[in-house]
């Protein structure tokens, strides 16, 4: 695990090409480029510098007297990470690129993977290195990095919103659709992934409507039931009028890829949609596209998970008067006799769950706190790690957002953790690997403020999730789109493990070695493949998935590690 390190005492690092709000400095950018814009802002204050800038960016700027200025967006498309050595600071756009032979891996920071199928900001695999977390900034005085958030979402808390306000929304939100897929998009071969969902469909229509060129959309299938969405895809190719491709991944392309995406990231990442989404990139870049739109951010913007019905279900028990729930609910449903029948079982667990606070409640079925700590973890790596970590760091966060409403601040929790640290480096990190740009016009700046100020009965009417934009978008969308039941590319890896006799020998060679790092109980890993994973492929499968990324990202970038 070794790194040539990057000579950052004196060069700067600009990537991306943002948009400057202020006049100034958007001429400067004009003529002189993106790094006389950043010189100027930082100059003029580096606490408000990046506030200025709009679109995906990372920039790490020297400045006299040995200090540093770095910063990434909003959500961190661009990443920068960062190590202090020796008195200088060094940073690159990857953390392996900081790492070296003296540095070892952080045993925390894999528990966190566990726990979250990745590593969030602002920690990295590597001891030592540092990922600046999204909308945040930093300035290094030579002896100590102060990093601080330059944007906090802060949201228009209102009530139901006046019945006629709605046409004008629909207008302005219309609007800002087109001009930000405009933006975007390659002038000269407009393209974008095509998951049959809504926000993908969105895009692919107005790609067409912004470039008045018609579009070429990519689509994945997979030939297992209840995973293949193709239909969907096909239905908005046809309304639109793309030039449109499909893929069906197989078994045989897991077998092939796994080992190449999962070293392709910079420390372990565990997102089982990476190899589908990696597959729909390299048709498309054989295809002759160098540049491709992806519709992730519409869910978290606009209230489009079910998870978000799910705890307006769960907040309503909230409402029954406390000396009703202590009196009479709890301890009926707390008897063992409850417990044996099946409808008082389930409210029981309604009640267990609706009785737990705001953001921990959401890790209710985290796969890793489900099967057990200490039936998962040797005792040399339960002993080695915070367990409690990753929910002190999720808190801080849920406390972040300026809002009183629980639907908003559950969106800004999900544009950190499900945005920011696992669907977007899913996209950009395979179609990096396979050699293309990407964008993501959901995230623009002037759409994610429109959300900001969008009232709460819009974004979820009810238990209707993403109301607004469903009817925002109705005539332009196809019905069934709008009314069909979100999917997306999910990956039947543990289906095919069982069917397929070499993907089931990648796994079990993977997860044999993995045992022997000390990380994962051997009866744990044994009971998995043998047991669990033949009852039930669908739900094991994911556990099997990021076992096996784990072991595979070892074997690439640090073959010696074991705990001791």
């Amino acid at each position: 695990m070794s790194a040539v390190l990057p000579d950052t005492s004196a060069a700067a690092l600009v990537l991306g090409d943002p948009t400057f709000s202020d006049p100034a400095l958007a001429a400067l950018q004009a003529r002189e480029g993106s790094a006389a814009a950043w010189r100027a802002a930082v100059a003029a204050d580096p606490l408000t510098a990046a506030a200025k800038a709009d679109g995906a960016f990372a920039v790490a700027l020297p400045l006299e007297g040995g200090r540093v200025f770095l910063a990434v967006d909003r959500f961190a498309v661009r990443t920068l990470c960062w190590r202090i050595d020796h008195g200088v600071l060094r940073f690159a756009e990857q953390a392996h690129l900081l790492a070296d032979a003296q540095h070892s891996l952080d045993t925390q920071a894999l528990y966190d993977y566990l726990y979250f199928h990745a590593i969030p900001s602002p920690r990295t695999v590597h001891q030592g290195v540092h990922r600046l977390p999204p909308g945040h900034c930093a300035v290094y005085d030579g002896r100590t990095v102060h990093v601080q958030p330059y944007w906090v979402p802060h949201f228009v808390d209102a009530g139901p919103a006046p019945r006629h306000s709605f046409d004008s929304l629909r207008d302005e939100f219309r609007g800002l659709l087109r001009q930000a897929v405009q933006r975007c998009a390659d002038p000269q071969r407009p393209a974008c992934f095509l998951s049959g969902g809504t926000d993908s469909s969105t895009v692919a229509g107005m790609l067409s409507e912004a470039t008045g060129q018609r579009a070429s959309t990519y689509s994945i299938g997979f030939d297992a039931e209840g995973y293949d969405e193709m239909e969907f895809a096909r239905i908005a190719a046809k309304r639109f009028g793309t030039d449109h491709h499909e893929y069906y991944v197989t078994p045989e392309d897991l077998l092939r890829s796994m080992p190449e995406v999962a070293a392709a990231y910079d420390q372990p990442f565990g997102n089982s949609s990476a190899l589908p989404a990696y597959y729909c990139a390299l048709m498309a870049r054989r295809d002759g596209v160098s540049r491709i739109l992806a519709g992730d951010g519409g869910d978290e913007l606009f209230g489009g998970n079910v998870r978000y019905a799910k705890q307006r279900v769960f907040n309503w028990y909230g409402a029954v008067p406390a000396g009703l729930r202590a009196a009479l609910i709890e301890p009926a449903l707390g008897t063992g006799a409850a417990r044996r029948l099946p409808l008082a079982r389930k409210a029981a667990s309604y009640v267990d769950q609706a009785r737990q606070p705001l953001p921990q409640r959401l890790e209710t079925y985290n796969l890793l706190l489900r099967l057990g700590l200490d039936d998962v973890l040797t005792p040399a790596f339960r002993a080695a790690v915070d367990v409690e970590g990753p929910m002190r760091d999720q808190a801080g966060v849920w406390r972040e957002a300026r809002t009183h409403s629980l639907l908003n601040r559950q969106l800004a929790f999900d544009w950190r953790y499900t945005l920011a640290e696992t669907d977007l480096p899913k996209v950009c990190g395979t179609t990096r690997l396979a050699g293309l740009a990407v964008a993501f016009p959901m995230l623009d700046s002037a759409l994610v403020d429109f959300s900001l100020r969008l009232p709460t009965d819009y974004k979820l009417r009810g238990l209707k999730l993403r109301w607004f934009f469903k009817e925002a978008l109705r005539g332009f969308l196809p019905d069934e789109i709008i009314t069909k039941k979100k999917q997306g590319f999910g990956l039947p890896f543990g289906v095919w493990t069982q069917r397929h006799a070499g993907l089931q020998r990648l796994a079990a060679d993977a997860l044999g070695s993995l045992g022997t790092r000390n990380l994962v109980r051997q009866p744990f890993l044994d009971a998995l493949m043998t047991q669990h994973l033949p009852a039930h492929p669908g739900y094991y499968g994911e556990m099997v998935w990021i076992l096996t990324m784990l072991e595979l990202w070892l074997r690439a970038h640090a073959p010696e590690f074991r705990i001791a």
